[in-house]
C-alpha cells in the first residue's frame, strides 16, 4: 500500500528510508513546540494551548503535505511570522490575539483562493529572487534580536537605542551557556541538536536554580485553552473594531512572507532530493501550496500563527527521504508528541533565547545568493535586510526592498512590461507610507 501511495520504487527509496529520514527532520525541527510556545504566549494566550496547538498544526499540515502533494517537506508553525504575530501585531500595533488568530485564519482561505487563481505563482514571478533571500536573512536578524533581547544580552540604552546587557546577571549567563552547547552540537551534526540543546540547557537551568518550576498536572482544558478562540467578525474590521487599513497590512504581511518562505524552502528541498524540473519549475507546485494553505486554516482554528514548510526538511532529504512518506512520519510524531506538549512551560526563557539566536544565524546563508556587486540588486536587497530588525517589522524590510526596487530598475532604464505586478506592488507599499504619515 505504502508503494503505490508514494511511489517509493520511482523515487528510488524504501519503507525504511523514509522512516529514518523522516525522524531525521523531526528531531531537526522539534525545538519549534517550545520555541512557538514560549513566543506567542507573550501575547497573553495559554502557553499550554499554544503548544498543543504548534504540535496539531505541524502534525496536520505534514499529513496534508504527505498524502496530498506527495513530497518530503515538513511543515509547521514559522519562525518570523510567530514573532511578527507577537511583538508587532499584538505587542505593538495592539490586536487582541484573538482578531490575529482570526487573520491567520483568512489569509489561510486567501491562500488558497489566490492558489486557484494562480496568483501565488504569478506573485513569484514578480519579484526577484534577491529580495527572497534578504527577506529571509532578514527575518533571521528579528529572530535573533529577539533571542539576544530575551537572554539579557541586548538591553535599551537611552544614548546608543540599544546596549549590551549584564553578562553577570546569571539567567543571562546561563543563555550564553545554552548558546555554547547548542552551537557545538550543531557543529558536531548532532541530529536534533536545538531541540536537545533547548532540554539540555533547561535541566542545568533547573539544577543550579536558574530556573523554577512545580509540576502541575494538565487537563483537556489547557490543551484546548487556545483553540477555536478566533475572532473572523474582528479580522474582517465587521462590529467596529477600528483597525481601519492596519487589518489589510497584516493579511498581507502574512500572504507575502508566507509565500516566500514556502518558495524558498520549496527551491531548496526539491533541488537537493533532485525532484525539480529540467527547466527549473517544481512539479505539482499547486498541491504544494494547497496543502499549506490547508494548515495554515487547521493551525488558526487550533490557536497558532501561520504554518509554514520547513528548510529543516533538507536534513531528511540528506538522509535519503524523497516522497510523502517522510512528511507522513514527522506528521505522525508530532501528533504523538501532543499528548507531553504543554510541558513546554518548563522551559525557561534563557533557554529558548538561545535557540532563536542559533536559528536566527543559520538563516543568513540565502545572503550568498544576492549579486552584491550589482547596486539595482544589492540597495533593495540591504534596505530589507536591515529595516527588518531595526524598525521591528517585516512589513517595514519588504516595502523598503520592493519600493527601492521599482525605482531602482526605472532609474537603470531596466523595466519592462513583464514587471507591471512589481510596480503595482510598490505603488501599494508607498501609499502605505503616505497612510501612515497622514495617520501621525
Amino acid at each position: 500500500m505504502l508503494q503505490r501511495t508514494f511511489k517509493l520504487a520511482e523515487h528510488g527509496t524504501s519503507v525504511r528510508t523514509e522512516l529514518l529520514a523522516g525522524v531525521t527532520t523531526f528531531l531537526t525541527m522539534a525545538y519549534i513546540v517550545l520555541v512557538n510556545p514560549a513566543i506567542l504566549s507573550t501575547t497573553g494566550m495559554p502557553l499550554a494551548g499554544v503548544a498543543a496547538a504548534t504540535c496539531l498544526a505541524a502534525g496536520i499540515g505534514c499529513l496534508l503535505m504527505g498524502f496530498l502533494a506527495n513530497y518530503p517537506i515538513a511543515l509547521a508553525p514559522g519562525m518570523g511570522l510567530n514573532a511578527y504575530f507577537a511583538f508587532t501585531v499584538v505587542g505593538a500595533m495592539g490586536i487582541p490575539w484573538q482578531t490575529a488568530l482570526g487573520l491567520v485564519f483568512v489569509s489561510g482561505v486567501l491562500f488558497l483562493v489566490l492558489t486557484v487563481a494562480g496568483v501565488r505563482q504569478l506573485i513569484v514571478s514578480a519579484i526577484p529572487r534577491a529580495l527572497f533571500a534578504a527577506i529571509a536573512a532578514g527575518i533571521g536578524l528579528f529572530i535573533a534580536f529577539i533571542g539576544l533581547r530575551s537572554a539579557g544580552l541586548v538591553v535599551n540604552n537611552d544614548a546608543t537605542l540599544v546596549g549590551l546587557g549584564d553578562v553577570h546577571e546569571p539567567t543571562t549567563q546561563l543563555a550564553l551557556l545554552g548558546l555554547v552547547i547548542l552551537s557545538v552540537l550543531t557543529v558536531l551534526k548532532v541530529r536534533g541538536a536545538i531541540f536537545i540543546g533547548i532540554v539540555a540547557t533547561a535541566l542545568l537551568g533547573w539544577a543550579l536554580g536558574l530556573a523554577t518550576w512545580t509540576p502541575q498536572p494538565y487537563s483537556l482544558e489547557d490543551m484546548t485553552g487556545t483553540a477555536l478562540q478566533l475572532d473572523i467578525p474582528a479580522a474582517l474590521g465587521v462590529g467596529g473594531h477600528g483597525f481601519g487599513l492596519a487589518l489589510l497590512e497584516i493579511l498581507f504581511i502574512f500572504l507575502f512572507v508566507d509565500l516566500f518562505d514556502n518558495v524558498g524552502t520549496l527551491v531548496a528541498v526539491s533541488k537537493k532530493a533532485g525532484l525539480m524540473r529540467p527547466d527549473g519549475t517544481i512539479p505539482r507546485l499547486n498541491r504544494i501550496l494547497f496543502a499549506d494553505a490547508g494548515a495554515t486554516i487547521v493551525g488558526s482554528l487550533a490557536g497558532t500563527s501561520t504554518v509554514v514548510s520547513y528548510i529543516e526538511s533538507a536534513s531528511g532529504v540528506s538522509a535519503g527521504g524523497r516522497t510523502g512518506l517522510t512528511a507522513v512520519v514527522v506528521g505522525l510524531l508530532f501528533l504523538a508528541t501532543l499528548f507531553v506538549a504543554p510541558w513546554a512551560q518548563a522551559i525557561p526563557a534563557a533557554a529558548t533565547a538561545p535557540a532563536l539566536i542559533l536559528v536566527g544565524a543559520m538563516m543568513m546563508a540565502p545572503l550568498a545568493e544576492i549579486a552584491w556587486d550589482d547596486p539595482v540588486i544589492a540597495i533593495p536587497a540591504f534596505l530589507t535586510l536591515i529595516t527588518i530588525p531595526l524598525t521591528f517589522s517585516i512589513a517595514n524590510g519588504l516595502a523598503f526592498g520592493v519600493i527601492a526596487y521599482a525605482l531602482l530598475k526605472l532609474a537603470s532604464r531596466k523595466a519592462a512590461k513583464t514587471d507591471w505586478l512589481l510596480f503595482a506592488l510598490a505603488a501599494l507599499f508607498l501609499a502605505r507610507f503616505v497612510y501612515m504619515a497622514f495617520e501621525a
